[in-house]
């Protein structure tokens, strides 16, 4: 009778090897896919640490929306349109 590992002979270490790489490396692959997605979104989820800080400083009150908007600008490397404290 023939099996479906060959001729009855059995499976050779090579083909063990083979096996184990061919069903380990599929899962190595996903969890690894995982891992990468799941930092890549926590990293770029959306308003960085210091803008996070600043609008919690501006809802507390602490900032005026003219030292808000003047802050965030020079955060994104803008020019801020005219002078912090009024001046010119």
């Amino acid at each position: 009778m023939m099996y479906w590992y060959g001729t009855g002979t059995g499976m050779t270490g090579w083909g063990y090897l083979f096996m184990v790489v061919g069903m380990a490396l599929p899962w190595l692959v996903v969890i690894g896919g995982g891992v990468w997605l799941g930092r890549y979104l926590v990293r770029h989820r959306g308003a960085s640490a210091p803008e996070q800080l600043l609008a919690a400083r501006y809802a507390r009150g602490e900032l005026d929306e003219a030292e808000y908007r003047h802050h965030l600008a020079v955060l994104h490397g803008e020019t801020p349109t005219g002078a912090l404290n009024g001046g010119e």
